[in-house]
Formats: structure tokens, C-alpha cells, sequence
């Protein structure tokens, strides 16, 4: 596979999408590749309080300020030549909206949540329904401390 020219991240607001969105900008950075960020959201129909106002626009809304938080986050943090990133935000459950974006990306990166074999047996997990069900490389970065470029767990 030659140098990735699109790197498709996922992000959802957690610490798991921040550490991937910033090993994707770290290696976009060192190879001239644009990053795509993406957030999945849905809603469900139900207000989170009595008398709370929630409805599609206000959940895309959150949505929409938790994804520009995290790269906001990331890029302050970040030293050099931030490369170009896009956003979008999907309506969707996360594991089709993340396997469909990354269909024209050369590599689909997510952030690992550590969850137990257990909880993701009973719960499953985004990272692993991607890894079986896209058409796309996938990069998990692990949950541990900033891992270098090299120390993400690649599966194809």
C-alpha cells in the first residue's frame, strides 16, 4: 500500500477519539495526507428531563461541538504543520457511518475504549464491527499514553 493520501477518523467526544484523531493528525502531518473526522450521531426520540427541548437538531448540535472540542483539543496540542482536515457529521449507527466514509479513505483510524472481552462480548464494539465489516485498513490506537505513530495496533 502506498503512503495514505485520505485518513478517515472517527470521533465520538471520548478520550479513545481524541488519542486516534491525534495519531491520525500526527502521521497525516508526516506524510501531506488531508484528515477526514467523522462523528456518527443518532436520536433516539426521548429528552433526556421534563420540559427539556431535544429534538435531531439539537443532538447534530452536540454533536457537532463535541467533534469541533476534540480537534480543537488535539490541534492546541500539537507541534508542526497541522495537515488539512475535514468534518462530517452523519446521522447513523457509528459502525455503518464510519465503514461507509472510510469506503474512499486509504486507512479508517478509531480510538480503542479498553473495554473488557466481557463487555464487549455483551456489548460489542465499534472498532471490531469495522475491522470485520469494512472494506477499508484499520488502525485501533490502544488506550495507554500517547502512542507513537508506530505503536497502533494495524489490522486489515
Amino acid at each position: 500500500m502506498s503512503a495514505p493520501r485520505l485518513i478517515t477518523v472517527g470521533v465520538d467526544g471520548s478520550e479513545g477519539g481524541r488519542r486516534a484523531l491525534a495519531w491520525a493528525v500526527r502521521l497525516a502531518s508526516s506524510i501531506g495526507a488531508t484528515v477526514e473526522v467523522v462523528t456518527a450521531w443518532s436520536w433516539d426520540g426521548m429528552a433526556f428531563s421534563p420540559g427539556m427541548t431535544a429534538g435531531p437538531d439539537v443532538e447534530r448540535s452536540y454533536a457537532e461541538e463535541k467533534q469541533n472540542a476534540d480537534i480543537q483539543q488535539v490541534l492546541k496540542g500539537f507541534d508542526g504543520p497541522a495537515p488539512t482536515i475535514s468534518q462530517e457529521l452523519v446521522e447513523g449507527l457509528p459502525v455503518k457511518v464510519l465503514t461507509e466514509a472510510a469506503r474512499t479513505a486509504d486507512l479508517l483510524v478509531l480510538g480503542s475504549h479498553g473495554r473488557s472481552h466481557v463487555l464487549t462480548a455483551l456489548m460489542g464494539s465499534v472498532s471490531e464491527a469495522c475491522v470485520r465489516h469494512g472494506s477499508t485498513p484499520v488502525v485501533i490506537v490502544p488506550t495507554h499514553e500517547r502512542a507513537p505513530v508506530g505503536e497502533a495496533l494495524v489490522q486489515a
